[in-house]
């Protein structure tokens, strides 16, 4: 396994074939390996069975995936040999979900149990040790551990060097690096890279008497919740040393919050929304965060050096007292325009809007922003609402799912193609080269081709990381690309995919995640 000797802070089994026909008059859990899919030939018992797949001499009965029934071979089994439905066509279980963020991505299968592999440097696979999965043969799939959490999760979320699963009841629960409290403990000491660290005896993040969360969003060493009624809760690290800004816990200083004993819970405020306003989803970039509220509108707050705060200016908000509530105004992002998604990178933000258009307003070195330059938006007064120009995704071509990484972008269109745009350096953007889309003329619309996903394949969801991008797709399966030094794109190797010709589609291997 390889492991990266330090960290450069950019701010930023088997299965079971049982064959006792001959030792029980009724098996009830009689998988014939033929039937199931998994190869060779049917099992044998004691009295004997016939060579034929499907037959059985004795008084057994023979089970099959695929048959509605749960028989002890298998992990799930939902009536049907059909993938991309939460349970496979080998009635193993699927991943639903999928996050990416630093060197590292994360899991989650319909039984709520959550894998991570990556970068590990903090323990942010949460497995009990610093060593990347991966990157080395033998690591994925059945071999690598789920997240020991004590409890099912219903969603994950992936920060810098951290990560945060929201467990069904509405606890939240963080591991990786904690330096500046992101975890919620009330201290600074990392969780996950020792054993005995997780588990029953990681404490769930204190968010109040009575309170419970129903989503999460981990940044750059701070970690925000929403809070069962539209409340926003944030914690962790507050402040940019590099840019000597902060605010991003919109508390109306630049101290970190949850670093020390008596920060959580009650003792922590929630984000001032504004007279009468409440939250319905979250993103957290590197340094900033977003809200949806209940009116299709979106606030951000944070640093604002690049304009990523959509204000028309660089001016941070949350940082001073009297920036937030009434006091901040929403992003403007044109006549009639509600916001159904956000997504949040290194200095940029996007919105997907209820048309299925999609709106990035920020840092745009890199044509992050879609928009054939390199010029960056909400700065300067005039560069917003009707005034921004939405990501040309081609002719007719409308979003239905949004996520941004570092430098890049990537649209979920409804016809199931993904398309990206930004720094293409590492091969993120799945186009078969290292060159950038989006920051010249004539390069994005229908002169920007679709990832090819492999034949007839087509996504349900994506996740974009700081240089790697993952799809879970129609018939189930999860492939990645982009940087793969760490082991992020979970193929065994330490490779990156995308950046040359050939590496992509049919000849891009599938994660084997191994739930």
């Amino acid at each position: 396994m390889q492991r990266r000797s330090a960290h450069l802070w950019a701010g930023w089994a088997a299965l079971f074939l049982a064959a006792g026909c001959g030792a029980r008059t009724q098996l009830d859990a009689f998988e014939l390996t033929a039937a199931a899919g998994a190869g060779g030939a049917p099992s044998t018992g004691v009295a004997g069975t016939s060579g034929a797949a499907g037959a059985c001499l004795g008084n057994c009965v023979v089970a099959l995936c695929g048959d509605g029934k749960l028989d002890a071979t298998e992990e799930c089994d939902d009536g049907n040999r059909v993938g991309g439905d939460g349970c496979s066509a080998s009635c193993t279980w699927e991943p639903t979900a999928v996050v990416a963020r630093g060197a590292r991505t994360c899991a989650l299968a319909p039984d709520g149990a959550v894998k991570c592999w990556g970068d590990n440097e903090f323990g942010e696979l949460g497995l009990g040790d610093t060593e990347n999965r991966g990157d080395a043969p033998g690591e994925m799939g059945h071999d690598l551990p789920s997240v020991n959490l004590d409890g099912r999760a219903s969603s994950i979320s992936a920060g810098y060097l951290h990560n945060c699963a929201l467990l069904e009841g509405g606890s939240v629960k963080c591991w990786g690096d904690n330096r500046f409290g992101g975890l919620g403990q009330g201290d600074t000491e990392n969780r996950g890279d020792d054993p005995n660290e997780l588990g029953a005896l990681l404490p769930p993040v204190e968010l109040g008497t009575g309170q419970t969360a129903t989503a999460i969003a981990a940044g750059d060493a701070f970690t925000c919740a929403l809070l069962t009624g539209g409340a926003v809760k944030c914690w962790g690290f507050n402040y940019s040393s590099a840019l000597e800004q902060g605010g991003q816990l919109c508390l109306g200083d630049t101290l970190n919050r949850g670093d020390k004993p008596g920060e959580m819970g009650d003792a922590l405020p929630a984000v001032s929304l504004g007279t009468g306003r409440f939250a319905t989803a979250l993103a957290a970039g590197s340094d900033m965060a977003c809200a949806l509220l209940d009116h299709g509108a979106v606030k951000c707050w944070g640093v604002n050096a690049f304009g990523q705060l959509g204000q028309g200016d660089t001016e941070n908000r949350g940082d001073d007292p009297n920036e937030m509530g009434d006091h901040l105004a929403t992003v403007s992002l044109g006549t009639g325009a509600v916001a159904t998604e956000l997504g949040a990178g290194y200095g940029f933000t996007c919105a997907l809007l209820g048309d299925g258009r999609i709106k990035c307003w920020g840092l745009n070195d890199a044509g992050q922003l879609g928009l054939g330059d390199q010029q960056p938006r909400g700065d300067q007064p005039g560069q917003m609402g009707d005034n921004l120009a939405a990501v040309d995704l081609g002719a007719g071509q409308r979003a239905k799912a949004l996520a941004v990484g570092f430098e890049s972008a990537c649209a979920l269109l409804v016809s199931g193609n993904i398309k990206c745009w930004g720094n293409g350096s590492l091969g993120q953007l799945g186009l078969g080269d290292g060159r950038n889309r989006g920051d010249q003329p004539g390069q994005m619309g229908d002169n920007l081709p679709a990832v090819s996903l492999g034949t007839g394949r087509t996504a349900t969801v994506i996740a974009s990381g700081y240089c790697a991008t993952c799809a879970i797709l129609d018939d189930g399966e999860l492939k990645c690309w982009g940087f793969g030094q760490y082991g992020e794109l979970g193929l065994g190797d330490s490779d990156s995919r995308g950046d040359h010709p050939g590496e992509l589609g049919d000849q891009l291997p599938a994660v084997d995640v191994g739930f």
